[in-house]
């Protein structure tokens, strides 16, 4: 028998799957160094940090405008530098926690210029200065505090350091006080006065009781009572440093 040779089939040998290339990662930018704390946590802590600092000052002034109102007490009389220092001029406050005591009497600051022509002083008529703060403060959601106040504290300051009967100057504070009311007129009223030179000036004060409600049967039609002070001389060194609102 004719030898017949078996044909014998070597296995394949599976080939062995090639291994996938990793995606490449993107490189990272401004990546943070170790140790460093996360960006969000960065700011977060910022914002903590503003919300502290804000807190913090809000309940600093309001502590301080509460002990500048409130009755004297310990802590008040302690810090009283620091309250003051704070709360004046811009944040005054004209009324007293727990004992209101509302302005009783309408005060009008009313000033009077001398001009010179032709070697004859001519004393011309009262100008109002109040009316004229009033007039800006009418129809104003916002007024300045200058309209409001400046006028009445200054005319207060003056009261407080001169005697009403002769206008005599009681303390150190009395020139000064004579200086910042005459300096406070002119810069309002200007050099001249409808073009002539402006040579003196005085001031007055036109106060008028508030009239109470009608049951309490108090008075409703009270004359005006004036206090009106002596002539100031007016030189340039008067104007020196001023601002001058308006010149007629």
């Amino acid at each position: 028998m004719p030898d017949h040779q078996q044909d014998t089939e070597t296995p394949a040998i599976p080939a062995t799957p090639a291994t996938p290339t990793p995606p490449a990662v993107p490189a990272q930018r401004d990546a943070p160094q170790e140790g460093a704390p996360p960006r969000g946590r960065a700011v977060t802590l910022v914002l903590a940090a503003a919300a502290v600092a804000l807190l913090g000052a809000a309940a600093y002034h309001l502590g301080t405008v509460f002990l500048a109102i409130a009755p004297a007490n310990p802590v008040s009389q302690r810090y009283q530098n620091q309250v003051t220092a704070h709360v004046y001029p811009e944040f005054e406050q004209n009324w007293q926690l727990f004992a209101p005591n509302p302005l009783q009497q309408t005060v009008h600051l009313q000033a009077q210029v001398q001009t010179l022509q032709g070697g004859v002083r001519t004393d011309e008529a009262w100008i109002d200065l109040t009316d004229e703060d009033l007039a800006a403060i009418r129809g104003n959601l916002l007024p300045s505090h200058v309209h409001q106040n400046l006028l009445r504290r200054a005319w207060d300051y003056y009261t407080s350091w001169h005697d009403d009967q002769d206008e005599h100057s009681t303390g150190y504070g009395g020139p000064l006080s004579v200086e910042y009311l005459k300096r406070l007129a002119l810069q309002r009223i200007g050099r001249t006065w409808h073009g002539q030179p402006i040579v003196q000036l005085r001031l007055r004060a036109e106060t008028v009781p508030v009239s109470g409600p009608g049951w309490t049967g108090a008075a409703q039609h009270t004359a005006p009572g004036y206090r009106t002070l002596g002539w100031w001389a007016v030189s340039a060194d008067d104007f020196t440093g001023l601002t001058l609102e308006a010149t007629p």
